[in-house]
C-alpha cells in the first residue's frame, strides 16, 4: 500500500503538576526538566530526515509548547494550526474534519494529550486497545486517506528516551 499520509502522533513533554499553583488544567506549563529533555527528543525527532508539512496541537499551554519545541528543531519549518478536537475529550471525527482541511498536504504532526493520544492511535492501526505514549514519545502512522478507509501501518514507536539518544 502506498500511503498518502505520514501521521506523527506526539505526547506533550513533562508538565508542571496539577494542583493549587495551576487550578486552571488548560494553563499548565511545562516544567525545566520538560522543556530541556522535549528539546533534546525533538533534535533526536529532526535528525531522522524527515519532513513535516503542518504541526497541529492542542490549545493547552503545555502542547503547544511541545509544539512550538518540536517545530523548532526541524528544518524547513512546519506550520502550526491550533485544534480543539486535541484538548482532552476531542472528537476523532472533529479531528478527521479538522485534518481534511488541509489535504492537500500529507505529513501531519499532532500533539496531544493522554488517553486521547494513545486511543487515537490504536484506532488509527485498527486496535481495540490504545497505544500507551509517554510524556514526549512520538510515533509515525501511515493511512490512505483521511479520515483513514481502513487500518494504517504503524511505521515506529519511539520513547523519548531513544528520541533524545539519537545521534547523526
Amino acid at each position: 500500500m502506498a500511503s498518502a499520509f505520514e501521521l506523527y502522533l506526539i505526547r506533550h513533554a513533562i508538565a508542571a503538576d496539577r494542583g493549587e499553583e495551576w487550578p486552571d488544567d488548560d494553563k499548565r506549563p511545562l516544567t525545566d526538566d520538560g522543556i530541556a529533555r522535549m528539546r533534546k527528543a525533538a533534535r533526536g525527532f529532526a535528525r531522522l530526515d524527515l519532513s513535516i508539512d503542518i504541526v497541529f496541537t492542542s490549545p493547552l499551554v503545555r502542547a503547544r509548547q511541545t509544539a512550538d519545541i518540536v517545530i523548532g528543531a526541524l528544518d524547513p519549518r512546519p506550520t502550526l494550526v491550533t485544534i480543539d478536537s486535541l484538548a482532552p475529550g476531542g472528537a476523532y471525527a472533529v479531528l478527521m474534519g479538522d485534518l481534511e482541511k488541509h489535504g492537500r498536504k500529507s505529513r501531519f504532526a499532532l500533539v496531544g494529550h493522554e488517553p486521547g493520544l494513545g486511543e487515537l492511535a490504536g484506532r488509527l492501526i485498527g486496535s481495540r486497545h490504545a497505544i500507551e505514549f509517554k510524556k514526549g514519545a512520538i510515533c509515525r502512522i501511515d493511512v490512505d486517506q483521511i479520515p483513514p478507509g481502513g487500518p494504517g501501518h504503524l511505521r515506529w514507536f519511539l520513547p523519548p528516551r531513544i528520541l533524545r539518544a539519537i545521534k547523526n
